[in-house]
């Protein structure tokens, strides 16, 4: 928890407007790219998420997720969670996804999807080490080039963040236990320079991109999942093994 920070539903429309104000303070959005106010309004009252972190009077930060069902059983795409870039690092976004948790699983929701983007390695580490989330998705250009200066003119290719909540895996990590990286998993490696290149050399960071798109690829065609990284001074590597169906405790079959 972030020491004086509270995560509450947001249910009010100032609450909503200030979720957009978020998206530009935070990815610099042009606005043919922004989540509208009304998109907010209808997620709270589908069955989604909309929650806010407040600090004091002030929400410096927000998560929204929609309902989805497949394979007849439903789900919950959280398509946007940020905080403002002067209160990162301090815990605020593990405690949003938290709440989004807590929230799922006392309405029966087992499964949380999103999709991050594997060039932002600092971002891949919170998800799969601080949250457990596993992927067996990779899809290129998902959202289109977008305005956002952080995404630095390249196509949106994205892994599917998969977040088992009930799994042996999230359930431990959630309790602060994580799990030993497997030695002889298989490794895509992307440099740490990426996000320099993003803004130095466009063309160079989109010829890395398009390299680790035809690894992914590869090997969660093979039926790989990506369940770890680890990040040095040079590269963050991507951890991939065989898919096993305890790595999201359900049953064979279901993706």
């Amino acid at each position: 928890m972030s020491p004086g920070v509270e995560v509450r539903a947001c249910t009010a429309i100032e609450e909503f407007a200030r979720c957009v104000e978020l998206q530009k303070a935070i990815w610099g959005f042009s606005d043919v790219d922004l989540v509208p106010l009304r998109m907010f309004v209808v997620a709270s009252k589908i069955g989604g998420q909309v929650f806010g972190a407040f600090e004091g009077a002030e929400m410096i930060g927000f998560a929204m997720a929609v309902p989805g069902w497949r394979h007849g059983r439903p789900y919950l795409h959280s398509h946007m969670a940020a905080v403002l870039p002067a209160r990162q690092n301090r815990g605020v976004g593990r405690q949003l996804k938290l709440q989004q948790r807590e929230d799922a699983l006392a309405r029966g929701i087992e499964l949380i999807e999103w999709t991050f983007d594997p060039l932002e390695l600092k971002n891949a580490r919170f998800n799969l080490e601080r949250l457990g989330v596993i992927a067996r998705r990779y899809v290129a250009n998902q959202y289109g080039r977008t305005s956002s200066p952080l995404h630095g003119g390249l196509p949106t290719d994205r892994l599917v963040a998969e977040w088992w909540l009930r799994s042996p895996r999230v359930e431990a990590i959630v309790r602060g236990q994580p799990l030993p990286h497997n030695t002889s998993a298989e490794a895509v490696r992307v440099p740490v320079e990426i996000a320099e290149l993003k803004k130095s050399d466009p063309k160079a960071a989109e010829k890395i991109q398009s390299q680790v798109r035809q690894q992914f690829e590869a090997w969660l065609g093979h039926n790989y999942a990506v369940t770890g990284i680890t990040v040095d001074a040079l590269h963050g590597a991507y951890l991939l093994e065989p898919f096993v169906d305890e790595l999201a405790h359900k049953p064979a079959g279901a993706q």
